[in-house]
């Protein structure tokens, strides 16, 4: 998942003028998108809190009252999120080896992403499993239901482009998953680790090799 490609037409960091140092452009770019990330992801954010915590007066960081009273059990939620993680990297990436629409898919995202360096990776990976969590799984879900919670957000990685069919499917697989590591869990912790893990793995891959030069 590249949770942070909202115009793949762009073509981003492509319009730097002939000689200029490659790294520079990436740090630029990274620094422009992560400003457009912070205002929209904490637009979604605070969506959440709103719905959830103010008008619906619950937790937004549990399925439900019975699991708030019940509380985190710390590590064997870290280790299901992190397990999920490396899970959902290994078969994006099977699926990108070895397929070609897999292999389209990856070109096409990271000429959407375009040069971010491998730090504003990072922080887009932490912003979007967040931001992106709280909304669907804590806010969404304990209200319409895994499946509609899924479907939607795979809606929300929808891009009216052939290449980019297949990514609007695999974020509705695993809107599934990080919706029943939340249901199991009755907790936010998993489904966030797991969310940041896969995009801080993905995105800074997907730059990288199939990118332009200079960033990740």
């Amino acid at each position: 998942m590249a949770d942070d490609l909202r115009a793949p037409d762009a073509d981003p960091g492509r319009s730097a003028p002939a000689g200029e140092d490659p790294g520079r452009v990436a740090q630029r770019h990274g620094r422009r998108v992560v400003g457009m990330a912070f205002v929209f992801y904490a637009a979604l954010g605070g969506a959440a809190v709103l719905w959830r915590t103010v008008w619906g007066g619950e937790s937004l960081l549990y399925v439900s009252e019975v699991a708030a009273e019940r509380g985190i059990d710390w590590l064997p939620d870290l280790a299901a999120g992190l397990l999920a993680a490396g899970l959902v990297v290994l078969v994006s990436w099977e699926v990108t080896r070895r397929t070609r629409s897999g292999a389209a898919l990856a070109r096409a995202l990271a000429r959407a992403i375009g040069p971010v360096p491998l730090p504003h990776c990072l922080v887009l990976a932490l912003l979007s499993g967040v931001a992106e969590e709280a909304f669907f799984r804590g806010a969404l879900q304990p209200r319409t239901g895994l499946l509609a919670a899924s479907l939607l957000f795979g809606l929300a990685h929808f891009v009216p482009r052939r290449e980019f069919l297949p990514w609007t499917a695999f974020s509705v697989v695993v809107g599934v998953l990080l919706g029943v590591l939340f249901e199991q869990t009755g907790n936010l912790l998993a489904p966030v680790v797991t969310h940041i893990g896969v995009n801080a793995v993905n995105l800074p891959l997907l730059v990288r090799r199939y990118g332009e030069p200079g960033a990740a």
